[in-house]
């Protein structure tokens, strides 16, 4: 991997005031650490840092940094944490790391899909489930590759990319279990659909609950006769005399 030089210029971290009045000079406030030495602050233009990470390296990038008026024992640096502006995204402050090229470190490395679209299982209808969007991995800082490729052309439904399936270059360790899942290929999800229940029926429920609140108004029902025995006959009508 290459790395990628940058100017820097020491700073006086102390106050908020002074950092965004670094930031409005068009400069990043960092602080840079590790080795053995005392954390040193220091500001970056943004142009440069960004064109940095904008390379294919992204923030695994390998930084030469410079600082002006200082001699660093070790040059070779690394981003460790990028702070944004929780309202507006941009960059408040950046944490580089001084490495050695001969001791091997950890990072982070994105995964790229290739053939998704002509992958058996995806064209059937098949759900996508990348469970890792990126993977840790240990190596020398000068092997960091840039992404871990995934070959989905002849993926099916319900195969799956493990761990210890996936292609990395010599000397490039995955930190997690070699068993766990990186990609998967599920099963369609189909809608759930309730079959009508039979006998049901409403209306019937509803007068049902309608004569019980007559009842409840001393407006009773009238009752039915009992089973098995004839209603009685109404009586005849008097005859006027």
């Amino acid at each position: 991997m290459k790395t990628f030089e940058l100017q820097a210029k020491q700073r006086t971290p102390h106050g908020t005031r002074k950092a965004r009045g670094v930031r409005r000079n068009e400069m990043f406030p960092a602080v840079v650490y590790g080795h053995g030495m005392k954390p040193l602050a220091i500001e970056v233009p943004d142009r440069a840092f960004l064109n940095a990470i904008h390379t294919k390296a992204g923030a695994n990038v390998l930084i030469t940094l410079q600082v002006e008026g200082v001699q660093l024992k070790e040059s070779t640096c690394r981003i460790k944490a990028i702070q944004h502006n929780p309202v507006t995204d941009k960059i408040d402050h950046i944490d580089f790391m001084v490495i050695s090229l001969t001791e091997k470190i950890t990072v982070k490395v994105p995964v790229q899909l290739v053939h998704m679209e002509e992958a058996p299982g995806i064209k059937e209808g098949g759900s996508l489930d990348l469970v890792h969007r990126e993977v840790e991995v240990e190596c020398l800082p000068t092997e960091i590759p840039e992404k871990i490729t995934i070959d989905m052309i002849a993926m099916k439904i319900n195969d799956t990319v493990h761990v210890k399936e996936l292609q990395l270059p010599q000397g490039v360790k995955c930190m997690l279990d070699s068993d766990e899942v990186v990609l998967a290929i599920h099963t369609p999800r189909e809608e759930e659909v309730k079959p009508a229940e039979e006998g049901v029926a409403e209306p019937e429920v509803m007068e049902k609950g309608k004569k019980e609140k007559e009842g409840e108004e001393g407006t009773p029902a009238k009752a039915a006769p009992a089973a098995g025995k004839p209603a009685a006959p109404a009586a005849p009508a008097k005859e006027g005399k």
